[in-house]
């Protein structure tokens, strides 16, 4: 545990404290820190993601089949829980309850996978296989899911106030749902570790020379975005509600459980199961505040989810591997 605290979050929070201040003086403003995600999101991450994936052999991806599946299940089924939970109450809208479903039913895979991951498991073809599912799930399943949601009660919106006006507004017709899911595959932290997946399956030997050529940019990964999101927090204001308290609940401590949950019935690799409750308990995605701005909605409550959440992350990272080490050396596993 100490080593935990020391090596994982403990830099997470010196370096997001360091771009909050530079955010609160000024240095930096939440549209740097736009700039720096989409660094992060389109350059350094995915080929963090590609050239640690594509040194695995097709016998991990084989055995990391169940922890795709798990994932798949287990973190879809939280974000339409989150969706369905928010959308039970009056004021809010059922826009409302899919930047909900985004922000607490996500992990930021994406931000602080590596951050958290490597100290505590290693810089291993693993731990970039379980940040690579999970940014799959998150990114092509979870993004689209969410914003047909939330255009859905968009368009229902404008029907019904065109509808009261009695205007002749011409409501427009809704895209295809398919249509998120190609736009999300088109981003290159989709799209980047399917293209390495797919080089493992066909059996292309990766040449060792050309891993350096990924790893200066792969090592902006981490520290640039915990240092962005730091510059994110500074830029808002975050006030504590009870809706906020709810979507932290859910996010580090129903999501995580469910995770374990199901590792546990389906007997999963040990070392993914632990990695797999890690990532689950990690704050709510970024993704979603950045969703909720551009669309103007849920902006508030949301931001303060993800404040809280990520202060609640310190205790629970810990806590959440502690107990899934009782649990495995139970032998319930």
């Amino acid at each position: 545990m100490e080593h935990i605290i020391l090596y994982a979050i403990v830099p997470i929070i010196v370096v997001m404290l360091a771009g909050y201040i530079s955010g609160k003086k000024g240095i930096f403003n939440g549209d740097d820190s736009k700039k720096f995600n989409k660094v992060v999101l389109d350059y350094a991450l995915p080929a963090a993601l590609f050239v640690s994936i594509v040194q695995s052999t097709r016998e991990m991806l084989a055995r990391d089949l169940k922890l795709s599946i798990i994932s798949l299940v287990g973190i879809m089924f939280c974000f339409m829980l989150v969706y369905y939970v928010f959308k039970m109450f009056k004021k809010n809208t059922g826009a409302d309850a899919a930047i909900s479903a985004l922000i607490s039913g996500s992990p930021t895979i994406g931000f602080l996978g590596f951050a958290v991951l490597e100290p505590i498991f290693g810089t291993t073809p693993s731990v970039a296989l379980v940040v690579a599912i999970v940014s799959i799930v998150v990114n092509a399943v979870g993004i689209p899911v969410g914003l047909s949601l939330m255009n859905a009660s968009l368009e229902k919106q404008q029907l019904a106030a065109a509808t009261t006006s009695g205007t002749a507004a011409v409501v427009k017709k809704r895209p295809s749902a398919w249509i998120p899911v190609l736009n999300a595959l088109k981003q290159p932290v989709a799209w980047a570790p399917i293209l390495a997946v797919i080089w493992v399956v066909a059996g292309i030997p990766w040449p060792k020379w050309a891993s350096p050529s990924f790893d200066l940019i792969k090592g902006a990964n981490a520290s640039l975005a915990v240092f962005s999101a730091g510059i994110t927090l500074s830029s808002i204001k975050v006030s504590i509600n009870w809706q906020a308290v709810l979507g932290s609940i859910l996010k580090m401590v129903v999501m995580p459980a469910v995770l374990l949950a199901l590792g546990l019935i389906f007997h999963m690799d040990p070392l993914n199961l632990k990695m797999l409750v890690v990532a689950g308990a990690l704050p709510p995605a970024f993704s979603g505040i950045i969703i909720a701005d551009e669309y103007d909605t849920y902006v508030a409550t949301g931001t303060s989810s993800l404040t809280l959440s990520v202060i609640l992350f310190i205790g629970f990272c810990p806590l959440w591997i502690w107990i899934t080490d009782l649990f495995l050396h139970s032998g319930i596993a």
